[in-house]
């Protein structure tokens, strides 16, 4: 049996307590963005990664400080805001990544089709849900299930859901391929007639 003292979840829990989730991984995540921008504009001009260090390790650092000093007004912590939001964000993109494997492994080139567009703009909508549902932006899922009831919120999804599949297979894009087109060929790639 294992000793408790030196199981994974103790460790991560001490990283925890030392500042893990609230200190360093925001401040790097900051600071990667910041030089990632800075280095790809060269505002300072070119070869001057010193300069774009100095400018990210600044800027992470005063979005850090106040979190830490507790200086920032309630709900409007940026750290908590993507401390909260980033979960929800990353299930996203997994499940982004998920379908676009998909698409690949079954050799779907269909040329004018609307599906990665369709992709991007749910992500687009789930990250901007995400985020303000951290925020405290709106209620959620939960408040209109409570309100409303899970009976109707299910009806509406499913009928959003049946909306958009009628949708899709009877829209027509620009080069003129249907959804029912695409559906068709899909089909055949997965060995139907």
């Amino acid at each position: 049996m294992a000793n408790p003292n030196y199981q994974l979840e103790n460790f991560i829990t001490t990283l925890n307590n030392w500042g893990l989730t609230d200190v360093l991984l925001p401040f790097i995540l900051v600071f990667a963005i910041v030089f990632a921008i800075l280095s790809r504009m060269n505002i300072f001009g070119d070869d001057k990664k010193n300069i774009n260090i100095v400018v990210a390790l600044v800027l992470g650092l005063i979005f850090i400080m106040p979190h830490v000093t507790g200086n920032y007004p309630p709900n409007y912590d940026p750290v908590d805001i993507i401390n909260g939001a980033i979960p929800g964000v990353s299930i996203v993109a997994i499940a982004v990544i998920m379908v676009l494997l998909l698409i690949g492994l079954f050799g779907w080139k269909q040329e004018g089709s609307q599906v990665p567009w369709i992709i991007f703009l749910l992500a687009i909508v789930a990250v901007v849900y995400f985020f303000g549902s951290a925020a405290g932006w709106w209620y959620g899922w939960n408040s209109l299930s409570q309100f409303f009831g899970e009976d109707a919120v299910s009806l509406v999804v499913v009928l959003l859901v049946f909306g958009i599949i009628i949708w899709f297979i009877t829209s027509t894009g620009k080069s003129g391929t249907t959804g029912k087109k695409v559906f068709g060929d899909l089909g055949k790639w997965l060995g139907g007639k």
